[in-house]
């Protein structure tokens, strides 16, 4: 990842956090995989503040940086 995906992927997490979301980043380290480097928006409930291995899972992490993006600007 260089540094200018790492700086927007930081500056969405921090946007996420100030609408009362948590941003994941799936875990998979496989390029070839189908869930590496996608992302999920989770509600930041009290339960969900420290997000599951469950919700890290690939299966749950559907959106890319610029779908995030979008939907934390409500577009």
């Amino acid at each position: 990842m260089d540094r200018e995906e790492k700086a927007r992927e930081n500056r969405l997490r921090r946007a996420a956090d100030r609408q009362g979301l948590i941003l994941v980043k799936a875990r998979v380290r496989d390029p070839r995989a189908l869930g590496y480097g996608l992302y999920s928006l989770i509600d930041d409930t009290a339960g969900n503040r420290y997000p599951t291995a469950q919700a890290r899972q690939s299966r749950y992490c559907t959106l890319t940086l610029d779908n995030v993006e979008k939907t934390l600007n409500g577009e």
